[in-house]
C-alpha cells in the first residue's frame, strides 16, 4: 500500500466569503461550515472562534483535535464510517493542510477534558499551542444523552475538518511526503541482516466514553489486528474518548502518529519494520488476557524480534500493557514501552499501576501530576466554570486573580504516550 501526503502549509486562519487557501491562509466561509454542522440534529448550536499561536487565548475544555485532510484519489475517504464509506483506506494520494487543527470545545460531555492555551507556560506543554486552530463551540441538544453528545461532537469535529481540505483540492501542495507498506511477505523478508521490528498500538477502549473507533467499529469489540500504517494516516483510527487530557490520543495525534513515522525513518537503515498491530485496552481480566495473548501470538507470526508498545490512559490501562510486556518477552521478542507516569506532584510515588521484571527499556511522556499555575489570559473560548472539575484540576484550581493551578495532566497532549508533546530530557 502507498500513500502520497499533499501538505498545504496554514500560516493563518481568516473567516470569508470562500473557503479556500492561497498564499497560506486559508479562508473559511463560516456560514457553509454551520449549515453543514446542524445538519446534525443532536446538534442545537455551533459558533466558530480562531486561534493562533501567540494569542492570549485560553481553550476549554477541549475534547478533539483533528488534523484537515481529504483524499484526492485512491480507494474510500479519509474517516471511513465517519465521513466516508466503509472502505479500507491508506492508498493514492490525501490532501493535508498542514500546521492548521480543528478542535471541538463546548458544553460537551465530561470533565476530562483539556486545557490549551496558546501563550504562556501553558503553551509549553501542548504542541496544539504551535497550530493555528479552529475551535468549534458546539452546543447538543439539551435532550441528548452523554453519549450521543459526544457522538455528534466527535462528528463535528470530523465533518468540519474533511470540509476544509475538501475545498482546497485545486491547491498546490507545498510538500510531498511518501509512505509505503509492502505485502507481509515482501516486509518480512526485506533486509534479512536487520532486526524484525513490529509495533503494538495500544487503544483506549474500555467504555464509559472511553472509545477509539477502528473504520467505525468500537475497538472494544475488536481482536487484535493487522493494520497498515497507511490507513491510520488516512484517519482509520479515531479518536472517541474523554480521558484525561494529557495522555489521550486525539484524532491529530492518530494521523501523526510519532512511533509510525519514526520506525519508517529507521526502516532499513538499523532496522526492518514489519508491521502494526492495534489491540484494545480491557476491563475485565479475562478480556486482557485475551487481547495480550493475541496481539503477541501476531508479534510471533510476523517474525518479530522487538517491538514498541504504546498506551493510551493509566491506572487499569497499565496492566494492559505489563501483560502485551510481559507475554512478548518471554516469547523471545524484545520490548520497549512508551508510557507516562502517575507518580504524585513530588514525583515519589509508583509510576505505573502494575510493573514487571520482564520489563527492561520504557520512555516516558513525563508525570502527569506535576502542578503548574496556568495565569490568567485576555481570551477564553469554551468554559471556564469547569476548571475545578476539569481532570488535573481540584477545588480551588481556579484562583483569586483569575489564574489556574492544575496538574499538567489538564493540558491537552502534556505527556503523550505516543511521544506527540513537547516535554523532553537531557543528561549533563
Amino acid at each position: 500500500m502507498k500513500l502520497e501526503l499533499h501538505k498545504i502549509s496554514v500560516r493563518e486562519l481568516r473567516f470569508g466569503e470562500t473557503t479556500k487557501v492561497a498564499g497560506g491562509v486559508l479562508s473559511i466561509n463560516r456560514d457553509e461550515l454551520k449549515a453543514l454542522l446542524l445538519e446534525d440534529s443532536a446538534l442545537s448550536g455551533v459558533e466558530f472562534e480562531l486561534a493562533h499561536p501567540g494569542d492570549k487565548t485560553r481553550i476549554m475544555p477541549v475534547k478533539d483535535a483533528i488534523e484537515p485532510r481529504c483524499k484526492l484519489d485512491g480507494p474510500g475517504e479519509v474517516f471511513p464510517g465517519f465521513v466516508g464509506p466503509v472502505e479500507t483506506v491508506g492508498e493514492g494520494r490525501t490532501l493535508v493542510l498542514s500546521g492548521l487543527a480543528v478542535l471541538t470545545t463546548g458544553r460537551l460531555v465530561a470533565p476530562q477534558e483539556g486545557i490549551v492555551d496558546m501563550s504562556g507556560p501553558g503553551a509549553d506543554y501542548t504542541p496544539f499551542s504551535r497550530t493555528g486552530n479552529l475551535v468549534l463551540v458546539l452546543t447538543p441538544r439539551e435532550d441528548v444523552k452523554l453519549h450521543e453528545a459526544e457522538r455528534c461532537c466527535r462528528q463535528a469535529g470530523l465533518t468540519a475538518a474533511h470540509y476544509l481540505a475538501s475545498r482546497c483540492k485545486t491547491a498546490r501542495a507545498d510538500t510531498v511526503e511518501s509512505y509505503e507498506f509492502p505485502p507481509l511477505r515482501e516486509a518480512m523478508g526485506a533486509h534479512p541482516s536487520l532486526p524484525k521490528v513490529g509495533y503494538v498500538y495500544m487503544l483506549q477502549s474500555q467504555g464509559l466514553l472511553h472509545d477509539t473507533w477502528v473504520y467505525g467499529v468500537d475497538a472494544k469489540r475488536i481482536l487484535p489486528t493487522l493494520i497498515s500504517p497507511t490507513e491510520i494516516m488516512d484517519g482509520a483510527v479515531i479518536s472517541g474518548n474523554c480521558v484525561s487530557a494529557c495522555d489521550k490520543n486525539n484524532t491529530y495525534v492518530h494521523q501523526n502518529n510519532p512511533v509510525i513515522k519514526a520506525l519508517y525513518g529507521r526502516h532499513g537503515k538499523d532496522l526492518n519494520f514489519v508491521g502494526v498491530i492495534i489491540t484494545n485496552e480491557n476491563v475485565t481480566l479475562a478480556d486482557k488476557q485475551r487481547s495480550s495473548s493475541y496481539a503477541i501470538k501476531l508479534l510471533k507470526m510476523l517474525g518479530a524480534e522487538a517491538a514498541v508498545i504504546s498506551e493510551e490512559g493509566f491506572g487499569n490501562p497499565d496492566a494492559d500493557l505489563v501483560l502485551n510486556c510481559v507475554k512478548a518477552e518471554r516469547a523471545g521478542i524484545k520490548t520497549v514501552l512508551v508510557t507516562d507516569e502517575f507518580a504524585g506532584a513530588n514525583g515519589a510515588s509508583q509510576s505505573l499501576a502494575d510493573s514487571c521484571v520482564e520489563g527492561t527499556a520504557v520512555v516516558t511522556g513525563g508525570n502527569a501530576n506535576a502542578t503548574i499555575i496556568l495565569p490568567p489570559m485576555e481570551k477564553v473560548i469554551g468554559d471556564l466554570s469547569q476548571a475545578d472539575v476539569i481532570a488535573g484540576g481540584f477545588f480551588g484550581s481556579k484562583r483569586p486573580d483569575g489564574s489556574l493551578e492544575v496538574e499538567i495532566q489538564a493540558i491537552l497532549g502534556a505527556t503523550n504516550e505516543l511521544g506527540f508533546n513537547k516535554l523532553g530530557a537531557y543528561t549533563i
